[in-house]
């Protein structure tokens, strides 16, 4: 029997809908069924825009800004990760989710035919990675079936998981399953204590979270199995850039494994992007032209040779074709040099290796501090 999007949600109202109190203390939606203004991309980029950033370096603009460091254009390198974003179906509506993700996206799923489209384009290319995320990718019917044919092919398959979707009554062979296939699981988790965990993303997800990881590590995840990699994906809590060194991954290790006998292989931190929810956050908060000033000043040209943007492709649930995840969000589809917005379906990979990078505001995101990616910092 074919599973659908009611049947995968089916356990979404029994206690697993997280509606988390954000950090100005008001139950967070998602944007679009809030009606809220920051639904529209176009406005998220204007607002980014309106920013006053004249006493920053280069006055805050990108272009100018690589220019500056002898980087005239954003070009990609060769592809190596095929990143496919399957909906924006999510069991929970998190106060930093840049995806406006949530249980009320029930539209916004992949169908099968546009995932075998992804398959076929797949096929056109040396990617060696298929990153599958979301939203929380697991809830799309189609998201076992697209795991095993990038099995098959013999590509390294990455699961973006929020950890409490494995609590959902449908999910409950899923860490067992993809242990089975190798697939590395990436979780998000703010932090490796409560009080900041569910700051961020609502009360009791911690203790979800918590038990979600031990039946991760129970399945031979986190174990130093290369097969079975266990990655921790934080993001700050409030304005702060992420911070990524040894000590503080050495400190949530100890931290997990002490007081709940968990463990895993590597922890990474990413900057929180200036858009969608947390972009709202910051303007209700007073706090968006200090974050984008920090942004600024925070540039680091050391990470523009890594930035993700060049080495990986994002392709929507829709089969739209972007440089990144969070152009994708903003809607900046990538476009080839005959000015054409690619489709999955009309993939073309010489057009597109040959392609500007679309660039705004939102990527000094990626480029400040040790710089911030799907794979974590850029530089060490």
């Amino acid at each position: 029997m074919s599973e659908t999007v009611q049947d995968l949600t089916s356990g979404i109202e029994n206690g697993f809908e997280q509606h988390p109190s954000t950090i100005a203390s008001k139950v967070t939606t998602a944007l679009l069924y809030g009606r809220s203004r920051l639904a529209d991309p176009q406005q998220q980029l204007a607002d980014l825009a309106a920013v006053d950033l004249s006493q920053t370096p280069q006055q805050g603009n990108f272009a100018q800004t690589l220019a500056a460091h002898q980087w005239q254009t954003l070009q990609p390198t060769r592809l190596e990760i095929f990143q496919i974003n399957i909906g924006k179906l999510c069991n929970m509506t998190c106060s930093h989710c840049h995806v406006d993700a949530g249980p009320t996206r029930t539209a916004e799923n992949m169908d099968r035919s546009t995932i075998d489209a992804c398959l076929q384009a797949l096929d056109q290319t040396d990617a060696h990675t298929v990153d599958i995320t979301g939203g929380a990718p697991e809830l799309n019917p189609h998201f076992r079936y697209l795991v095993d044919q990038c099995i098959a092919r013999g590509k390294h398959v990455i699961d973006r998981c929020n950890l409490t979707v494995l609590l959902l009554p449908r999910m409950q062979d899923l860490p067992e399953w993809l242990a089975a296939r190798g697939v590395e699981i990436v979780c998000s988790l703010p932090h490796y204590r409560q009080e900041a965990t569910d700051t961020q993303r609502g009360d009791g997800t911690f203790e979800k979270s918590i038990a979600a990881l031990q039946r991760l590590n129970a399945a031979g995840y986190g174990q130093g199995d290369p097969h079975r990699p266990l990655v921790l994906v934080t993001n700050p809590v409030g304005t702060c850039l992420a911070k990524n060194n040894p000590c503080i991954e050495k400190e949530w290790k100890a931290g997990l494994q002490e007081n709940y006998g968990i463990t895993f292989d590597r922890l990474i931190a990413l900057n929180n992007m200036p858009l969608s929810r947390y972009l709202e956050w910051l303007e209700t908060s007073g706090n968006l032209q200090a974050y984008m000033e920090r942004l600024v000043n925070a540039f680091n040209p050391g990470t523009i040779a890594g930035l993700m943007c060049r080495n990986t492709l994002s392709i929507a649930w829709d089969g739209r074709i972007f440089d990144c995840d969070f152009n994708q969000m903003l809607d900046l589809e990538a476009q080839q040099p005959n000015g054409q917005r690619p489709h999955i379906r009309d993939f073309n990979p010489s057009f597109l290796a040959q392609r500007e990078i679309v660039i705004g505001h939102h990527c000094f995101g990626c480029t400040a501090g040790a710089g911030s990616s799907c794979s974590g910092a850029i530089v060490g």
